[in-house]
């Protein structure tokens, strides 16, 4: 179902001028001509200082597409862009204007995607200026590799690719090349590059509903930069594969887009389409070098990764391709101080990995032969071994609870975390964990957590985990008595350099209380199993027991009262889930034949 876009933004109508507003204000190298709201064009600060004596280099279109187009003037770059309305070519007077503000005795040269819009407004512009006595060239940019060779004047769609052939031009005329010069170096990297792009969700223009046309669980490949539909609609697929596929459709033997073959010299860029992480396309980009240097035969020179010419909020990734010639190089690897133009890019790689030694997954204190022979359990490591793999299995069911407890009152990761670490313990007790000494294997419990857990549960867990270790070393027999001074020496090191106590809102409200009631039974006398199985039920209880609790230690305590209130805290829960599940594990082991008794 169709709903309205959320957006920061005042007028929907106003959003293309309010940019430039803000764009000048941040950036002191950039000004913008006084012709709102119909003229609106960005262009260097210096260029109306003194007659322009190089080749200005103009480019534009629709908005939406930020940074591009604006954010690539500068020294070096572009001398000016023209803004158009959002997704909307930007009208003949407007890039006359342009035009006439930066261009001096030596010409300019106007950039272009090819979209017929873009084509029909700046080549009337063109014309105009010619008439009026200014010597102009365009070249337009066509490097779509998504769809079969065009038929018909359309052409192939104008993507990311621009981007490169505005700072080859930029950095010609920035050399001080005459404007057939610059025009001719613009055209050959404009042929040298494809580009084809993948949606993972459609774009919202501002003041308008979000479309519905990209449900969940599909990607669309090969679509435009102004949301219109791809190639094709397909379920979603890892990374790996997309890139895979993507890469196979530019360097397509059968299309011929790009002039590149085995043994090239290429650049890369990968672009984010506006709502992509960061993270993400560098994950692209980490998996598309390989994939070219080994499946395509190709020497990567370059690799920009970011967000260059997007579709306002769209989630997905471009990739361009580029030959990577002598001349091209040298005009990418130009200065420029375009605001937008990635920095610290040009040269050649070093190695990109500097081996280190890797420390072993395990403390290393075991005995070698367990990490290569079965052992053979006594009643002890039998014990551990059903308990261990009961409390991991537990908190591997309870990821996606755990995640949405915790979505609503941290970052929405505890579950995935507190599934990492009981994968972990699951792996690392098949190969090395040592069961028949109870407290090497706490220890390694506690090496295999921190290994992958990371953060604040992962250190918190490990305190816990050699604090035990401490308590317990030693000891070829853990005693009930020895097992519950443990747990409170454990969890008196939570507190000790967490800082939480008990009503925290933390792990502690659970284990806490199962270390008390522990403790008050077994100094009774009673049976060390009901002791194990009431003490689960306490921190049970008091993991329920948060949902009434002020956080006051964690990402929790950030977060309104009134909505903590109907949520437990997700490190306790999985606390108490753990610390029953192996309570129950232990029952059935010792009294198979009986249901649970409390």
């Amino acid at each position: 179902m169709a709903y309205q876009g959320k957006k920061l933004i005042n007028d929907p109508n106003d959003v293309v001028t309010e940019f430039i507003e803000g764009l000048v204000e941040t950036y002191p190298g950039l000004q913008y001509l006084d012709g709102f709201p119909q003229i609106k064009v960005v262009l260097r600060a210096d260029v109306l200082s003194a007659p322009y004596d190089k080749v200005a280099v103009i480019s534009g279109g629709g908005s939406g597409h930020e940074p591009a187009h604006a954010g690539f003037v500068g020294p070096g770059m572009l001398t000016a862009a023209i803004c158009g309305d959002v997704f909307t070519s930007p009208p003949v007077d407007s890039i006359l204007t342009g035009i006439r503000a930066v261009t001096g005795s030596m010409g300019c040269l106007l950039i272009v995607k090819n979209y017929t819009g873009d084509r029909l407004n700046f080549g009337l512009a063109a014309e105009q200026a010619k008439s009026e006595g200014y010597k102009v060239e365009m070249v337009v940019v066509g490097d779509d590799c998504a769809l079969p060779p065009p038929r018909g004047i359309a052409g192939r769609r104008g993507l990311a690719g621009t981007i490169l052939v505005h700072k080859v031009a930029g950095a010609a005329a920035d050399a001080g090349l005459s404007l057939a010069d610059v025009a001719a170096e613009a055209k050959h990297a404009s042929e040298m590059v494809g580009t084809m792009g993948v949606a993972l969700s459609v774009c919202t223009l501002p003041g308008h509903v979000t479309s519905d046309r990209l449900g969940p669980g599909l990607m669309e490949l090969g679509l435009g930069i102004h949301g219109e539909p791809g190639a094709a609609v397909v379920d979603l697929q890892p990374v790996d594969v997309v890139v895979s596929h993507v890469l196979k459709q530019i360097l397509s033997p059968e299309t011929k887009y790009v002039p590149i073959t085995r043994g090239s010299r290429v650049v890369l860029m990968i672009n984010g389409l506006g709502a992509t992480p960061m993270m993400e396309l560098m994950i692209a980009a980490g998996k598309a070098v390989p994939q070219l240097q080994v499946e395509h035969g190709l020497a990567i020179d370059r690799v920009y990764t970011g967000s260059f010419m997007t579709s306002l909020d769209m989630a997905g990734f471009s990739i361009s391709i580029m030959k990577a010639e002598p001349a091209i190089l040298q005009r990418l690897d130009a200065p420029t101080s375009a605001p937008s133009w990635p920095v610290g890019v040009e040269g050649d790689h070093p190695p990109t990995k500097i081996p280190i030694p890797v420390p072993a997954s395990c403390s290393g204190k075991t005995d070698e032969r367990t990490f290569n022979e079965p052992q053979e359990l006594n009643e002890q490591g039998c014990m551990m071994e059903v308990a261990i793999e009961a409390a991991a299995i537990e908190i591997i069911n309870l990821r996606e609870k755990l995640n949405e407890w915790d979505s609503k009152v941290g970052d929405g990761d505890c579950g995935s975390t507190m599934h990492r670490g009981a994968t972990a313990v699951l792996e690392d007790m098949k190969r090395c964990y040592p069961l028949n000494d109870a407290a090497e294997t706490v220890n390694e419990i506690g090496a295999s957590l921190r290994r992958v857990m990371g953060g604040t549960s992962g250190i918190l867990y490990d305190i816990f985990c050699k604090a035990a270790y401490a308590s317990l070393k030693g000891n070829h027999v853990i005693t009930p008595s020895q097992w519950a001074t443990a747990l409170e020496v454990s969890v008196a090191a939570v507190s000790k350099y967490g800082g939480a106590v008990a009503g925290y809102r933390t792990m502690l409200d659970a284990l806490i209380p199962a270390s008390k009631v522990l403790r008050e039974i077994l100094d009774t006398g009673d049976d060390a199993l009901k002791a194990f199985l009431l003490s689960s039920e306490a921190a049970l209880t008091g993991a329920e027991s948060t949902k009434n609790m002020h956080a006051q230690a964690g990402r929790s305590t950030y977060i309104a009262a009134d909505l903590l209130s109907s949520v437990p805290d997700p490190g306790a829960m999985a606390a108490a889930a753990w610390y029953r599940a192996a309570a129950l594990a232990v029952e059935n082991k010792v009294r198979p034949s009986k249901t649970e008794q409390l």
